[in-house]
């Protein structure tokens, strides 16, 4: 038996027990060690994205491999993991063309006529989120749903390797192609947005403004490497980012899922500029280019899981926190056991901090 924050109903997490099944051919089980919470969680709990329930949420983990299927060769008892939610067939249109993170998975889930991963009360299944529902003292996962690390990489810092930094730094790197010497503007300065600017430092962008409505979050985006902050509420903000980067960016990385941010990625670019957008919008947004957008060579584009190839990704992050490069330090703000998880979606309603990071025993 494993205890687990489970989503019963709308609302909130209730801490029960479930018990996992024995590892398939293709699949891992791990001893769950740290796990972030990330808004993508919140918008499943309160009901904005649908889920089957009951279900675990969780998704931004690592820990240690307990046991392997009798086909796995990518990971092996003993080692220490990071879980990622864009697991990947390998052989899909999306994976053999370089584009793992559009990867559907569909070979990476157990098919509805076999047994649960994840079970209850005796035989009650339990619905596994995103391939993962970490927030559980185990995980049982497709081996293309994690990759082995460093083991002296500190576990609760690698936790959140596995989604907001994969997301922000996957777009500066990947889906943005940052150029040393361009512009970056980043709206909203949550563990995605943080990320993203380290990243935007580590790629060597010229300008990095972070835009976002709370002091204490414009901050924390200067000790991570903006050189430039704007209040998202200014009347001018607009203004301000074009003055600061000489006619507006290269690129603007849109970190927080509103559609109010999404537009202003849009107004803040130059002439033949990008606008990404990784947030998770409630369903019925809208982003759009006007006509002198497209006649001034502007482009728009999602980047869902910055668009990592996370087997190859996530160890190079790793390398970039041992070697000093990316601080995963300052994005977390706390850690808690499994039984305050409500309480640190509390807090991240209230927007004022950065990653809470359940630390299991």
């Amino acid at each position: 038996m494993a205890k687990a924050a489970i989503l019963e109903q709308v609302g909130g997490l209730t801490i029960g027990e479930v018990e996992l099944a024995d590892p398939a051919p293709h699949e891992v089980l791990i001893d769950t060690k740290a796990c972030g919470l990330c808004h993508s969680d919140l918008h499943f709990i309160e009901g904005t994205y649908p889920h089957p329930m009951p279900a675990i949420p969780g998704h931004e983990a690592a820990g240690v491999v307990r046991a392997v299927g009798s086909e796995v060769k990518t990971v092996k008892p003993g080692d220490h993991v990071v879980s990622c939610l864009s697991a990947f067939c390998g052989h899909c249109e999306f994976c053999v063309t370089g584009r793992m993170a559009l990867c559907m998975g569909a070979d990476t889930r157990r098919g509805q006529t076999a047994a649960p991963r994840i079970t209850r009360n005796g035989g009650e299944t339990v619905a596994q989120m995103l391939n993962l529902s970490a927030f559980c003292e185990q995980m049982l996962i497709h081996e293309h749903a994690c990759v082995a690390i460093d083991k002296d990489m500190p576990l609760d810092r690698a936790a959140v390797i596995g989604c907001a930094v994969t997301t922000g730094a996957g777009a500066i790197f990947n889906a943005c192609s940052v150029v040393p010497g361009e512009t970056v503007a980043v709206v909203g300065c949550g563990g995605v947005g943080l990320a993203t600017i380290n990243a935007a430092k580590i790629a060597g962008a010229g300008k990095v403004i972070a835009i976002d409505p709370l002091p204490e979050k414009r901050e924390l985006a200067q000790v991570l490497g903006a050189t430039h902050t704007v209040d998202a509420m200014a009347d001018d903000a607009v203004d301000q980012v074009t003055k600061i980067s000489g006619g507006g960016v290269h690129h603007a990385i849109e970190a927080v899922g509103r559609q109010a941010s999404a537009d202003l990625a849009v107004k803040v670019l130059r002439r033949g500029g990008t606008a990404t957008i990784l947030g998770m919008m409630p369903l019925d947004c809208k982003v759009g280019l006007g006509a002198m957008d497209l006649l001034s060579g502007k482009k728009l584009q999602g980047a869902i899981m910055g668009m990592n190839h996370f087997p190859v990704d996530l160890p190079r992050l790793v390398d970039f926190y041992m070697r000093g490069l990316l601080d995963l330090d300052t994005i977390i703000a706390e850690r808690i056991p499994l039984e305050k998880i409500n309480e640190g979606f509390e807090k991240m309603k209230g927007g004022h901090s950065a990653r809470s990071v359940v630390v299991f025993d």
